[in-house]
């Protein structure tokens, strides 16, 4: 049974789509400055980035918030 979320902006947005919509729209550089994480700052790729991002909370968080404030609709 799949559970609706209607609240939820995130909700059907995988963790790669925001983290490769975040990158063509900032870019690595940019990116690195509105969120100073290593896998954005140092030999930054999607891969490490998603690997780094499951694996610690935090980091995910803020960057699910600035893909909110940038893409999510009002």
């Amino acid at each position: 049974m799949q559970l609706q979320q209607p609240n939820n902006p995130l909700h059907g947005i995988t963790l790669e789509k925001i983290v490769t919509d975040l990158q063509s729209h900032f870019g690595w550089k940019n990116l690195g400055q509105l969120i100073n994480i290593g896998c954005f700052t140092h030999e930054p790729s999607v891969k490490s980035s998603l690997k780094f991002l499951r694996r610690t909370p935090w980091a995910r968080e803020k960057v699910e918030k600035l893909y909110i404030e940038t893409f999510a609709e009002n």
